[in-house]
């Protein structure tokens, strides 16, 4: 199961009731691969699409495809602002180690 935190759904519902859609959800969906693992896109939608899972946290939707729900699997979505960066990340309790050919590409 993916796990989101509290700081990623206030930040979902503060980003929805901007767009003026605070009924929506956000979406995360596989948007290709590369040796490093799986890559995750973002979109606002309003309802899922048939498939995916659907989670409610603090009374934000979060939908995901069947690939990013699986590849997410024991992972939790947070969102950080540290001042540097801000944005959405996995938290991965249990990282993949680099493949051959990657070198320093996964870091």
């Amino acid at each position: 199961m993916v796990t989101i935190s509290d700081n990623a759904a206030e930040k979902s519902r503060e980003i929805l009731s901007a767009e003026g859609k605070g009924e929506w959800g956000l979406r995360f969906y596989t948007a290709g691969s590369s040796c490093c693992g799986p890559s995750f896109g973002i979109d606002i939608v309003e309802t899922p699409v048939d498939g995916d899972d659907v989670i409610e946290k603090n009374g934000t939707k979060f939908f995901l495809d069947k690939t990013a729900s699986e590849k997410l699997n024991g992972m939790t979505i947070d969102f950080v602002d540290d001042g540097e960066k801000q944005g959405f990340v996995i938290n991965n309790p249990n990282p993949p180690s680099c493949g051959p050919g990657c070198g320093s590409s996964c870091g």
